[in-house]
């Protein structure tokens, strides 16, 4: 872990230069609470979560006036300290997870966790997507773009899979991160069976699931359950399903990776509460 503050450092201290060399040797950059995410998307809508912390925030010349460009009404940036970079000294901070910045960089800090049981309290017709054993942060980042966009509830995940200070993820997620709550369990099996006993079912998603996704109703509280894209379900997981069930298909394609199936999924369901509304 102390390697990833002392890059987390080195690269701060290239993004701010010679003058604040300083500041940095003081441990005032290395806050364990705090960590960077890059792209246009990302950062913006950092800026606008009344929630999220941004310390600072790397921008090039061209990529302030788009914010002000695209925000007339609200100056994002009144109350964040912003550094303004050549787009090759950005380069610089990105180039190790192979991303394009855009002219964004941000400093933030950790949203607040959210407690799964006060959430669930008092609440109907909530559905969740659950992630087991997905681990790579690109899909984990396009699977909350997409549970953000069709009004999904939160995303349950493994505390140990959730790569919470990922660029990748927050690059994947394109802001979306801002606008969907999510849930890190120690246990998924015992977070989905605690569901179960407060009226929640659950569905596992799998080739060979017996029924078509499309035949549920999905009314009630939902969990849609996804495994990973190597091994999908560990058999252990599916225990604490309550139905297993499909998505059809070309039988001439063997699989929809993780993202795309999730974005499937979500946009029926989405379909079907608005219709009820």
């Amino acid at each position: 872990m102390g390697f990833i503050y002392f890059y987390s450092s080195i690269a701060t201290r290239d993004l701010l230069g010679k003058d604040d060399k300083i500041r940095i040797k003081h441990g005032n950059i290395m806050n364990k609470s705090s960590f960077f995410i890059a792209g246009k998307h990302a950062v913006i809508e950092a800026l606008k979560n009344p929630k999220r912390k941004v310390l600072r925030v790397f921008l090039t010349e061209e990529s302030k006036k788009n914010i002000h460009r695209e925000n007339p009404k609200i100056n994002l940036l009144k109350n964040t300290k912003v550094h303004f970079k050549t787009k090759k000294e950005l380069d610089k901070y990105t180039n190790q997870d192979q991303l394009l910045h855009q002219g964004y960089i941000a400093e933030i800090e950790h949203l607040e966790n959210l407690n799964l049981k006060d959430f669930i309290r008092n609440k109907k017709n909530i559905t969740f997507v659950c992630l087991d054993e997905v681990t790579d942060p690109r899909n984990i980042g396009s699977v909350i773009r997409s549970a953000a966009s069709f009004k999904i509830d939160g995303l349950i995940i493994k505390e140990r899979h959730f790569p919470s200070e990922s660029k990748l993820m927050y690059k994947s997620a394109s802001g979306c991160l801002e606008h969907l709550n999510i849930f890190t369990v120690s246990n998924i099996n015992s977070t989905l069976k605690n569901l179960r006993e407060n009226n929640f079912w659950v569905y596992g998603f799998d080739a060979i699931g017996k029924k078509n996704f499309t035949e549920i109703e999905w009314k009630g509280n939902n969990i849609l359950l996804f495994g990973s894209e190597g091994y999908g379900l560990k058999q252990h997981t599916k225990k604490y399903s309550d139905f297993m069930v499909r998505i059809n298909i070309n039988k001439k394609v063997e699989s929809l990776n993780i993202s795309n199936s999730a974005s499937i999924v979500f946009h029926h369901i989405n379909y079907l509460k608005k219709n009820v509304d």
